[in-house]
Protein backbone atom coordinates (compact mmCIF):
# COMPACT_ATOMS: atom_id res chain seq x y z
CA UNK A 1 0.00 0.00 0.00
CA UNK A 2 1.04 3.33 -0.94
CA UNK A 3 0.98 5.90 1.88
CA UNK A 4 -1.01 9.02 1.10
CA UNK A 5 1.16 11.81 -0.28
CA UNK A 6 0.85 15.31 2.77
CA UNK A 7 1.85 18.52 2.39
CA UNK A 8 4.51 19.29 4.66
CA UNK A 9 3.28 22.38 6.66
CA UNK A 10 5.09 25.68 6.21
CA UNK A 11 6.47 27.20 8.98
CA UNK A 12 4.95 30.86 9.53
CA UNK A 13 7.66 33.88 8.83
CA UNK A 14 7.56 35.71 11.87
CA UNK A 15 7.65 39.66 10.76
CA UNK A 16 10.58 41.70 11.18
CA UNK A 17 10.34 44.14 14.12
CA UNK A 18 12.69 46.50 12.66
CA UNK A 19 15.82 45.35 14.63
CA UNK A 20 19.26 46.25 12.90
CA UNK A 21 20.94 43.75 14.98
CA UNK A 22 18.93 41.28 13.35
CA UNK A 23 19.27 42.14 9.59
CA UNK A 24 16.27 44.95 9.44
CA UNK A 25 18.10 48.17 8.35
CA UNK A 26 15.59 49.32 5.42
CA UNK A 27 13.49 52.27 6.64
CA UNK A 28 10.02 50.96 8.02
CA UNK A 29 7.89 54.07 8.29
CA UNK A 30 8.13 57.74 6.88
CA UNK A 31 10.12 58.74 10.36
CA UNK A 32 12.64 55.96 9.68
CA UNK A 33 12.97 56.70 6.26
CA UNK A 34 13.25 60.26 6.89
CA UNK A 35 15.91 59.70 9.69
CA UNK A 36 17.78 57.76 6.82
CA UNK A 37 17.70 60.17 4.17
CA UNK A 38 19.49 62.66 6.48
CA UNK A 39 21.27 62.57 9.75
CA UNK A 40 18.48 65.26 11.75
CA UNK A 41 21.64 66.41 13.67
CA UNK A 42 22.45 68.39 9.99
CA UNK A 43 19.10 70.34 9.78
CA UNK A 44 21.29 73.09 12.04
CA UNK A 45 23.10 74.35 9.08
CA UNK A 46 19.59 74.65 7.03
CA UNK A 47 18.34 76.54 9.99
CA UNK A 48 21.07 79.02 10.26
CA UNK A 49 21.49 79.06 6.32
CA UNK A 50 18.42 78.53 4.60
CA UNK A 51 15.38 79.18 6.63
CA UNK A 52 16.35 81.59 9.39
CA UNK A 53 16.59 83.88 6.26
CA UNK A 54 13.77 82.96 4.13
CA UNK A 55 11.47 82.33 6.98
CA UNK A 56 8.76 79.77 7.90
CA UNK A 57 7.52 78.88 4.19
CA UNK A 58 10.55 78.33 3.02
CA UNK A 59 10.97 75.55 5.59
CA UNK A 60 11.14 71.60 3.85
CA UNK A 61 8.45 69.58 5.74
CA UNK A 62 10.69 66.71 6.14
CA UNK A 63 12.65 69.15 8.52
CA UNK A 64 9.74 71.05 9.71
CA UNK A 65 7.94 68.21 11.28
CA UNK A 66 10.70 65.63 11.46
CA UNK A 67 14.33 67.01 11.96
CA UNK A 68 13.81 70.29 13.91
CA UNK A 69 13.10 68.02 16.75
CA UNK A 70 16.57 67.41 17.18
CA UNK A 71 16.97 71.03 18.05
CA UNK A 72 14.59 71.14 20.67
CA UNK A 73 11.99 73.13 17.94
CA UNK A 74 8.16 72.11 17.52
CA UNK A 75 5.79 73.80 15.72
CA UNK A 76 3.14 74.77 17.84
CA UNK A 77 -0.98 74.73 17.59
CA UNK A 78 -2.31 77.17 15.26
CA UNK A 79 -4.99 79.41 17.73
CA UNK A 80 -8.52 78.80 17.52
CA UNK A 81 -8.12 75.14 16.82
CA UNK A 82 -10.67 73.16 19.17
CA UNK A 83 -9.85 69.96 21.14
CA UNK A 84 -12.51 68.12 18.85
CA UNK A 85 -10.60 68.46 15.29
CA UNK A 86 -7.35 68.10 16.64
CA UNK A 87 -7.17 64.02 15.24
CA UNK A 88 -9.31 65.13 12.20
CA UNK A 89 -6.63 67.88 10.82
CA UNK A 90 -3.61 67.53 9.10
CA UNK A 91 -0.22 68.17 10.69
CA UNK A 92 -0.31 71.69 8.03
CA UNK A 93 -3.48 72.60 9.29
CA UNK A 94 -2.82 72.22 12.56
CA UNK A 95 0.53 74.34 12.47
CA UNK A 96 1.35 77.54 13.49
CA UNK A 97 3.51 79.79 11.95
CA UNK A 98 5.79 79.93 15.57
CA UNK A 99 7.55 77.45 17.37
CA UNK A 100 8.24 75.83 21.13
CA UNK A 101 11.78 75.74 21.98
CA UNK A 102 13.34 73.46 24.55
CA UNK A 103 16.46 74.05 26.19
CA UNK A 104 17.68 71.06 27.64
CA UNK A 105 19.02 71.51 31.18
CA UNK A 106 20.82 68.70 32.34
CA UNK A 107 20.41 68.06 36.37
CA UNK A 108 18.18 70.97 36.15
CA UNK A 109 21.84 72.49 36.99
CA UNK A 110 21.51 76.57 36.23
CA UNK A 111 23.99 79.67 37.69
CA UNK A 112 21.99 82.39 38.36
CA UNK A 113 23.80 84.34 34.91
CA UNK A 114 22.20 81.39 33.02
CA UNK A 115 18.83 82.07 34.63
CA UNK A 116 18.65 85.31 34.17
CA UNK A 117 19.75 85.11 30.25
CA UNK A 118 16.82 82.51 29.79
CA UNK A 119 14.37 85.13 31.29
CA UNK A 120 15.90 87.89 28.70
CA UNK A 121 15.73 85.39 25.85
CA UNK A 122 12.12 85.33 26.60
CA UNK A 123 11.30 88.84 27.19
CA UNK A 124 12.73 89.02 23.37
CA UNK A 125 12.18 86.53 20.98
CA UNK A 126 9.25 84.27 23.48
CA UNK A 127 6.89 87.21 24.48
CA UNK A 128 7.76 86.50 27.50
CA UNK A 129 6.63 82.94 27.96
CA UNK A 130 8.86 80.15 30.06
CA UNK A 131 7.65 76.95 31.29
CA UNK A 132 9.20 74.59 33.58
CA UNK A 133 8.69 71.38 32.59
CA UNK A 134 8.83 68.33 34.42
CA UNK A 135 12.01 67.14 33.01
CA UNK A 136 14.09 69.91 34.27
CA UNK A 137 14.29 72.15 30.60
CA UNK A 138 13.07 75.14 30.43
CA UNK A 139 10.22 75.77 27.20
CA UNK A 140 9.41 78.92 25.20
CA UNK A 141 6.56 79.34 22.65
CA UNK A 142 6.03 82.03 20.24
CA UNK A 143 9.59 81.83 18.93
CA UNK A 144 10.51 82.77 14.80
CA UNK A 145 12.56 80.53 13.00
CA UNK A 146 14.30 84.00 11.50
CA UNK A 147 15.90 84.34 15.87
CA UNK A 148 16.45 80.71 16.39
CA UNK A 149 20.14 81.39 15.48
CA UNK A 150 20.50 84.26 17.55
CA UNK A 151 19.08 82.54 20.54
CA UNK A 152 21.43 79.50 19.88
CA UNK A 153 24.57 81.72 19.69
CA UNK A 154 23.29 83.52 23.28
CA UNK A 155 22.74 80.41 24.65
CA UNK A 156 26.01 78.58 23.74
CA UNK A 157 27.60 81.17 25.09
CA UNK A 158 26.56 80.53 28.59
CA UNK A 159 26.83 77.22 28.32
CA UNK A 160 23.17 75.79 27.27
CA UNK A 161 21.56 73.93 24.64
CA UNK A 162 18.87 73.07 22.52
CA UNK A 163 20.58 70.28 20.72
CA UNK A 164 18.53 66.68 20.67
CA UNK A 165 15.94 67.84 23.70
CA UNK A 166 13.87 66.25 21.10
CA UNK A 167 13.38 64.06 18.75
CA UNK A 168 14.87 59.98 18.54
CA UNK A 169 17.67 61.03 20.40
CA UNK A 170 19.05 60.68 23.95
CA UNK A 171 17.47 63.44 25.81
CA UNK A 172 18.00 65.45 28.85
CA UNK A 173 19.13 64.05 31.94
CA UNK A 174 17.19 63.94 34.76
CA UNK A 175 19.30 64.81 38.06
CA UNK A 176 19.22 65.30 41.54
CA UNK A 177 17.88 69.07 42.14
CA UNK A 178 20.13 68.63 45.15
CA UNK A 179 22.78 66.79 44.10
CA UNK A 180 26.07 66.98 45.88
CA UNK A 181 24.03 69.17 48.55
CA UNK A 182 21.86 66.62 50.50
CA UNK A 183 22.80 65.16 54.04
CA UNK A 184 21.87 61.85 52.97
CA UNK A 185 22.37 61.49 49.25
CA UNK A 186 24.25 57.94 48.57
CA UNK A 187 26.45 59.56 45.93
CA UNK A 188 26.57 62.73 43.77
CA UNK A 189 25.76 61.63 39.74
CA UNK A 190 26.43 64.88 38.58
CA UNK A 191 30.20 63.98 37.25
CA UNK A 192 28.54 60.77 35.25
CA UNK A 193 25.56 63.38 33.56
CA UNK A 194 29.12 65.62 32.88
CA UNK A 195 30.70 62.79 31.20
CA UNK A 196 27.91 61.48 29.07
CA UNK A 197 26.97 65.03 27.63
CA UNK A 198 30.61 65.49 27.01
CA UNK A 199 30.99 62.07 24.82
CA UNK A 200 27.75 61.40 23.59
CA UNK A 201 25.17 64.40 23.07
CA UNK A 202 25.92 65.21 19.45
CA UNK A 203 27.14 62.38 18.21
CA UNK A 204 25.61 60.80 15.42
CA UNK A 205 26.36 57.75 16.97
CA UNK A 206 23.17 57.97 18.61
CA UNK A 207 21.01 60.30 16.85
CA UNK A 208 18.80 57.64 15.26
CA UNK A 209 17.01 55.43 17.83
CA UNK A 210 13.94 54.08 17.36
CA UNK A 211 12.71 56.85 19.60
CA UNK A 212 13.16 59.27 21.88
CA UNK A 213 15.35 57.97 24.90
CA UNK A 214 14.83 59.35 29.04
CA UNK A 215 17.90 58.85 31.40
CA UNK A 216 17.81 59.64 35.00
CA UNK A 217 20.85 59.63 37.54
CA UNK A 218 20.57 60.51 40.87
CA UNK A 219 22.28 59.41 44.19
CA UNK A 220 18.79 60.09 45.70
CA UNK A 221 15.32 58.16 44.69
CA UNK A 222 13.64 61.76 43.52
CA UNK A 223 13.88 62.16 39.98
CA UNK A 224 10.90 59.12 38.79
CA UNK A 225 13.40 56.68 38.36
CA UNK A 226 10.79 53.73 37.66
CA UNK A 227 9.35 55.90 34.40
CA UNK A 228 12.59 55.96 32.56
CA UNK A 229 14.31 53.80 29.73
CA UNK A 230 17.96 54.02 31.78
CA UNK A 231 17.99 55.18 35.12
CA UNK A 232 20.82 55.02 37.62
CA UNK A 233 19.54 55.19 41.58
CA UNK A 234 21.79 55.74 44.32
CA UNK A 235 22.60 52.74 46.56
CA UNK A 236 25.33 51.13 49.08
CA UNK A 237 26.63 48.05 48.24
CA UNK A 238 28.00 46.16 51.23
CA UNK A 239 31.35 45.00 49.73
CA UNK A 240 32.10 47.90 47.39
CA UNK A 241 30.58 51.02 48.67
CA UNK A 242 28.49 54.35 46.89
CA UNK A 243 27.04 53.48 43.62
CA UNK A 244 23.94 52.90 41.38
CA UNK A 245 21.66 50.43 40.92
CA UNK A 246 21.10 50.16 36.77
CA UNK A 247 16.99 50.25 35.82
CA UNK A 248 15.52 50.08 32.41
CA UNK A 249 12.41 49.55 30.65
CA UNK A 250 10.33 52.32 31.99
CA UNK A 251 8.07 54.70 30.31
CA UNK A 252 4.41 56.17 30.43
CA UNK A 253 2.42 57.19 27.53
CA UNK A 254 -0.76 54.92 26.46
CA UNK A 255 1.50 51.69 27.40
CA UNK A 256 2.90 52.44 30.28
CA UNK A 257 5.58 50.28 32.11
CA UNK A 258 7.66 50.56 35.38
CA UNK A 259 11.26 49.81 34.62
CA UNK A 260 12.53 46.80 35.59
CA UNK A 261 16.08 46.39 37.53
CA UNK A 262 18.99 44.31 36.12
CA UNK A 263 20.49 43.60 39.79
CA UNK A 264 23.80 45.57 38.90
CA UNK A 265 26.09 47.60 41.00
CA UNK A 266 27.92 50.54 38.89
CA UNK A 267 30.35 52.29 40.25
CA UNK A 268 30.36 56.14 39.64
CA UNK A 269 33.19 55.99 37.09
CA UNK A 270 31.39 53.39 35.06
CA UNK A 271 28.22 54.83 34.34
CA UNK A 272 28.71 56.50 30.91
CA UNK A 273 30.22 53.14 29.65
CA UNK A 274 27.28 51.09 30.93
CA UNK A 275 24.95 54.00 29.49
CA UNK A 276 26.68 53.49 26.14
CA UNK A 277 26.34 49.96 26.77
CA UNK A 278 21.85 50.50 27.35
CA UNK A 279 21.29 53.21 24.55
CA UNK A 280 23.58 50.59 22.15
CA UNK A 281 21.30 47.96 23.27
CA UNK A 282 18.03 50.10 22.21
CA UNK A 283 19.78 51.65 18.82
CA UNK A 284 20.33 48.12 17.67
CA UNK A 285 17.98 45.80 18.90
CA UNK A 286 14.68 48.30 19.49
CA UNK A 287 11.68 47.54 17.15
CA UNK A 288 11.72 50.19 14.52
CA UNK A 289 8.68 48.89 12.48
CA UNK A 290 5.89 50.40 13.54
CA UNK A 291 6.47 53.77 15.71
CA UNK A 292 4.30 53.23 18.77
CA UNK A 293 6.48 50.16 20.24
CA UNK A 294 9.54 51.67 19.24
CA UNK A 295 10.11 52.64 23.00
CA UNK A 296 12.21 50.39 24.79
CA UNK A 297 10.00 49.38 27.46
CA UNK A 298 8.68 46.71 24.86
CA UNK A 299 12.31 45.58 24.08
CA UNK A 300 12.26 45.12 28.02
CA UNK A 301 8.99 43.38 28.34
CA UNK A 302 9.64 41.08 25.50
CA UNK A 303 13.00 39.69 26.94
CA UNK A 304 13.12 40.22 30.16
CA UNK A 305 15.76 41.93 32.59
CA UNK A 306 17.95 38.60 32.80
CA UNK A 307 18.28 38.69 28.82
CA UNK A 308 18.41 42.05 28.23
CA UNK A 309 21.56 41.97 30.90
CA UNK A 310 23.42 39.08 29.15
CA UNK A 311 22.91 40.78 26.29
CA UNK A 312 24.62 44.59 27.29
CA UNK A 313 27.41 42.34 29.30
CA UNK A 314 28.32 39.86 26.46
CA UNK A 315 27.95 42.15 23.54
CA UNK A 316 28.20 45.68 24.42
CA UNK A 317 30.37 45.55 28.21
CA UNK A 318 32.70 42.88 27.35
CA UNK A 319 32.39 41.70 30.90
CA UNK A 320 29.81 41.42 33.40
CA UNK A 321 28.39 43.90 36.09
CA UNK A 322 29.17 43.41 39.53
CA UNK A 323 25.57 42.14 41.56
CA UNK A 324 24.05 44.67 43.82
CA UNK A 325 21.19 45.17 46.40
CA UNK A 326 18.01 47.33 45.53
CA UNK A 327 18.00 51.32 46.14
CA UNK A 328 15.33 52.28 49.27
CA UNK A 329 12.17 53.17 48.38
CA UNK A 330 10.49 56.47 50.45
CA UNK A 331 7.60 56.73 51.97
CA UNK A 332 6.65 60.15 50.40
CA UNK A 333 7.88 61.08 47.20
CA UNK A 334 10.35 63.97 47.51
CA UNK A 335 10.07 67.48 45.87
CA UNK A 336 12.69 69.68 47.71
CA UNK A 337 9.80 72.24 48.82
CA UNK A 338 10.58 74.53 51.63
CA UNK A 339 13.70 75.21 53.56
CA UNK A 340 16.65 72.50 53.88
CA UNK A 341 19.52 72.03 55.72
CA UNK A 342 22.66 71.87 53.40
CA UNK A 343 25.81 68.94 54.38
CA UNK A 344 27.81 72.14 54.39
CA UNK A 345 25.66 74.26 56.82
CA UNK A 346 23.77 76.45 54.49
CA UNK A 347 20.22 75.80 53.29
CA UNK A 348 18.42 75.19 50.10
CA UNK A 349 15.19 76.86 49.73
CA UNK A 350 12.35 75.05 47.23
CA UNK A 351 9.51 77.17 45.71
CA UNK A 352 6.45 76.31 43.92
CA UNK A 353 5.25 77.99 40.83
CA UNK A 354 1.54 76.69 39.42
CA UNK A 355 2.27 73.69 36.93
CA UNK A 356 5.72 75.22 36.43
CA UNK A 357 4.01 78.31 34.54
CA UNK A 358 6.52 81.50 34.92
CA UNK A 359 7.71 83.97 32.75
CA UNK A 360 10.42 85.61 31.42
CA UNK A 361 10.50 88.49 33.78
CA UNK A 362 9.81 85.50 36.37
CA UNK A 363 13.21 84.03 35.66
CA UNK A 364 15.29 87.68 35.56
CA UNK A 365 14.05 88.85 38.93
CA UNK A 366 14.29 85.39 40.61
CA UNK A 367 17.63 85.73 39.35
CA UNK A 368 18.18 88.80 41.43
CA UNK A 369 16.88 88.19 44.37
CA UNK A 370 18.72 84.65 44.68
CA UNK A 371 21.70 86.79 44.20
CA UNK A 372 21.08 89.31 46.82
CA UNK A 373 20.61 86.19 48.88
CA UNK A 374 24.34 85.44 48.24
CA UNK A 375 23.89 82.69 46.33
CA UNK A 376 24.30 81.68 42.55
CA UNK A 377 22.98 78.83 42.44
CA UNK A 378 19.61 77.60 41.40
CA UNK A 379 18.09 74.13 40.57
CA UNK A 380 15.06 72.87 38.44
CA UNK A 381 13.10 70.21 39.32
CA UNK A 382 11.03 67.35 38.10
CA UNK A 383 8.17 67.94 39.56
CA UNK A 384 7.78 71.51 37.82
CA UNK A 385 9.53 73.51 40.78
CA UNK A 386 12.58 75.95 41.73
CA UNK A 387 15.24 75.16 44.53
CA UNK A 388 17.93 77.93 45.56
CA UNK A 389 20.88 76.55 46.69
CA UNK A 390 23.66 77.84 49.07
CA UNK A 391 21.88 80.06 51.19
CA UNK A 392 23.42 81.67 53.85
CA UNK A 393 21.31 80.46 57.47
CA UNK A 394 20.87 84.80 58.08
CA UNK A 395 19.23 85.18 54.24
CA UNK A 396 16.79 82.51 54.05
CA UNK A 397 14.21 84.20 55.55
CA UNK A 398 14.25 87.42 53.40
CA UNK A 399 14.72 85.05 49.86
CA UNK A 400 11.08 83.23 50.90
CA UNK A 401 9.42 86.59 51.23
CA UNK A 402 11.09 87.72 48.17
CA UNK A 403 10.17 84.62 45.91
CA UNK A 404 6.55 84.82 47.66
CA UNK A 405 6.32 88.17 45.87
CA UNK A 406 7.34 86.96 42.73
CA UNK A 407 4.54 84.35 42.81
CA UNK A 408 6.72 81.18 43.96
CA UNK A 409 5.63 79.99 47.39
CA UNK A 410 8.21 78.30 49.50
CA UNK A 411 5.64 76.94 52.00
CA UNK A 412 2.78 76.21 49.57
CA UNK A 413 -0.83 74.71 49.73
CA UNK A 414 -1.15 70.77 49.30
CA UNK A 415 -2.68 71.71 45.79
CA UNK A 416 -0.26 73.96 45.12
CA UNK A 417 2.94 71.77 45.60
CA UNK A 418 1.12 68.67 44.11
CA UNK A 419 -0.61 70.10 41.19
CA UNK A 420 1.46 69.45 37.59
CA UNK A 421 0.17 70.21 34.00
CA UNK A 422 1.81 69.82 30.53
CA UNK A 423 1.19 72.62 27.81
CA UNK A 424 -2.41 71.54 26.56
CA UNK A 425 -4.28 72.97 24.09
CA UNK A 426 -2.88 76.31 24.14
CA UNK A 427 -0.01 75.37 22.26
CA UNK A 428 0.30 71.66 21.62
CA UNK A 429 -0.75 70.10 18.61
CA UNK A 430 -1.75 66.87 20.22
CA UNK A 431 -3.94 68.39 23.00
CA UNK A 432 -7.79 67.87 23.59
CA UNK A 433 -8.35 70.30 26.11
CA UNK A 434 -6.76 73.19 28.22
CA UNK A 435 -4.41 72.78 31.03
CA UNK A 436 -1.72 75.31 32.33
CA UNK A 437 -5.36 77.91 32.98
CA UNK A 438 -7.13 74.81 34.30
CA UNK A 439 -4.25 74.25 36.62
CA UNK A 440 -4.27 77.71 37.84
CA UNK A 441 -8.15 77.90 38.22
CA UNK A 442 -7.82 73.99 40.25
CA UNK A 443 -5.08 75.44 42.66
CA UNK A 444 -7.10 78.64 43.27
CA UNK A 445 -10.56 76.87 44.11
CA UNK A 446 -8.84 73.97 46.34
CA UNK A 447 -6.99 76.18 48.98
CA UNK A 448 -10.58 78.47 49.19
CA UNK A 449 -12.99 74.78 49.36
CA UNK A 450 -10.40 72.24 51.44
CA UNK A 451 -8.72 75.19 53.76
CA UNK A 452 -10.38 73.45 56.50
CA UNK A 453 -8.64 69.94 55.65
CA UNK A 454 -5.15 70.50 55.31
CA UNK A 455 -4.34 69.34 58.54
CA UNK A 456 -5.55 66.14 57.54
CA UNK A 457 -3.10 66.16 54.33
CA UNK A 458 -0.25 64.75 55.53
CA UNK A 459 1.27 64.88 52.21
CA UNK A 460 0.34 66.84 49.21
CA UNK A 461 -2.24 64.98 46.90
CA UNK A 462 -0.90 65.32 43.95
CA UNK A 463 -2.80 66.38 40.64
CA UNK A 464 -1.63 65.85 37.01
CA UNK A 465 -3.28 67.00 34.33
CA UNK A 466 -2.86 66.08 30.88
CA UNK A 467 -4.18 67.41 27.47
CA UNK A 468 -3.98 64.41 25.90
CA UNK A 469 -3.30 60.62 26.21
CA UNK A 470 0.65 60.83 25.78
CA UNK A 471 1.10 61.43 29.57
CA UNK A 472 3.70 64.24 29.53
CA UNK A 473 2.39 65.41 33.33
CA UNK A 474 2.91 61.71 34.02
CA UNK A 475 -1.21 61.44 34.99
CA UNK A 476 -0.70 57.19 35.69
CA UNK A 477 2.03 58.11 38.37
CA UNK A 478 -0.49 60.78 40.12
CA UNK A 479 -2.94 60.28 43.15
CA UNK A 480 -5.25 61.70 40.83
CA UNK A 481 -4.34 62.10 37.46
CA UNK A 482 -6.43 63.42 34.95
CA UNK A 483 -6.29 62.61 31.15
CA UNK A 484 -7.71 65.07 28.61
CA UNK A 485 -10.72 64.24 26.11
CA UNK A 486 -13.54 65.67 24.33
CA UNK A 487 -16.81 64.47 26.94
CA UNK A 488 -20.67 64.29 26.74
CA UNK A 489 -22.09 66.84 30.01
CA UNK A 490 -25.51 66.60 31.69
CA UNK A 491 -27.06 68.53 28.62
CA UNK A 492 -25.77 65.84 25.80
CA UNK A 493 -23.24 68.66 25.00
CA UNK A 494 -19.40 67.77 23.94
CA UNK A 495 -16.87 69.30 26.13
CA UNK A 496 -13.57 69.59 27.64
CA UNK A 497 -13.23 66.80 29.84
CA UNK A 498 -10.99 64.16 31.76
CA UNK A 499 -10.68 60.62 32.16
CA UNK A 500 -10.11 59.89 35.83
CA UNK A 501 -7.02 57.92 37.37
CA UNK A 502 -6.83 57.29 40.81
CA UNK A 503 -4.42 56.04 43.20
CA UNK A 504 -0.99 55.64 40.87
CA UNK A 505 2.30 56.46 42.61
CA UNK A 506 5.96 56.00 42.65
CA UNK A 507 8.08 54.77 45.62
CA UNK A 508 6.29 52.51 47.92
CA UNK A 509 2.79 53.04 45.73
CA UNK A 510 4.76 52.54 42.57
CA UNK A 511 1.91 51.14 40.15
CA UNK A 512 -0.45 53.09 37.76
CA UNK A 513 -3.54 54.37 38.56
CA UNK A 514 -7.14 52.88 39.17
CA UNK A 515 -9.75 53.67 36.30
CA UNK A 516 -13.26 53.95 36.93
CA UNK A 517 -15.08 52.05 34.31
CA UNK A 518 -17.00 54.55 32.05
CA UNK A 519 -16.74 57.72 34.74
CA UNK A 520 -15.75 60.86 32.97
CA UNK A 521 -15.82 64.55 34.67
CA UNK A 522 -15.85 67.68 32.58
CA UNK A 523 -13.92 70.55 32.74
CA UNK A 524 -16.23 72.51 34.49
CA UNK A 525 -16.77 69.90 37.31
CA UNK A 526 -13.27 69.41 38.10
CA UNK A 527 -13.08 71.42 41.30
CA UNK A 528 -16.14 69.83 42.50
CA UNK A 529 -14.80 66.18 41.71
CA UNK A 530 -11.40 66.71 43.17
CA UNK A 531 -12.88 68.44 46.24
CA UNK A 532 -15.28 65.58 46.94
CA UNK A 533 -12.94 63.16 46.55
CA UNK A 534 -10.26 64.51 48.77
CA UNK A 535 -12.91 64.92 51.39
CA UNK A 536 -14.32 61.49 51.34
CA UNK A 537 -9.82 60.56 51.73
CA UNK A 538 -9.79 62.69 54.61
CA UNK A 539 -12.91 61.37 56.41
CA UNK A 540 -12.63 57.47 55.45
CA UNK A 541 -8.51 56.76 55.69
CA UNK A 542 -6.72 55.11 58.03
CA UNK A 543 -4.39 56.61 60.55
CA UNK A 544 -1.22 57.32 58.55
CA UNK A 545 -2.37 55.37 55.17
CA UNK A 546 -1.51 56.66 52.16
CA UNK A 547 -3.66 58.28 49.03
CA UNK A 548 -3.33 55.06 46.89
CA UNK A 549 -3.85 52.51 49.81
CA UNK A 550 -6.95 54.08 50.07
CA UNK A 551 -7.77 54.49 46.56
CA UNK A 552 -7.10 50.71 46.44
CA UNK A 553 -9.37 49.78 48.86
CA UNK A 554 -12.29 52.45 48.58
CA UNK A 555 -15.96 51.69 47.50
CA UNK A 556 -16.58 52.93 44.06
CA UNK A 557 -18.95 55.56 44.89
CA UNK A 558 -16.25 57.28 47.07
CA UNK A 559 -14.07 57.82 44.24
CA UNK A 560 -16.63 59.41 42.06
Amino acid sequence: MVPPTTTPQRTKQRRGEGQWALGYREPLNPNERSKKDDNPLNVRARIENVYARGGFDSIDPADLRGRFRWYGLYTQRKPGIDGGRTATLDPEELDDEYFMLRVRVDGGRLTTRQLALLGELSQTYARDTADITDRQNIQYHWIRVEDVPTIWQKLEAAGLTTMEACGDSPRVILGSPVAGIAEDEVVDGSPAIDEILRRYIGDPRFSNLPRKFKTAISGLPDVAHEIHDVAFVGVHHPEHGPGFDLWVGGGLSTNPMIGQRLGAWVPLDEVPDVWEGVISVFRDYGYRRLRHRARIKFLVADWGPEKFRQVLEDEYLGRRMVDGPAPEVPAIPRDHIGVHRQKDGSYYVGAAPIAGRVSGSTLVEVAKVVERAGSTRVRLTPQQKIVVLDVPEGEVEGLRADLAKLGLQTDPSPWRRGVMACTGIEFCKLAIVETKARAVELVSALETRLADVVAGVTAPVSVHINGCPNSCARIQTADIGLKGQIVTDADGDQVEGFQVHLGGGLGLDAGFGRKLRGHKVTAAELSDYVERVVRNFVAKREPEERFAQWVARADEGDLK
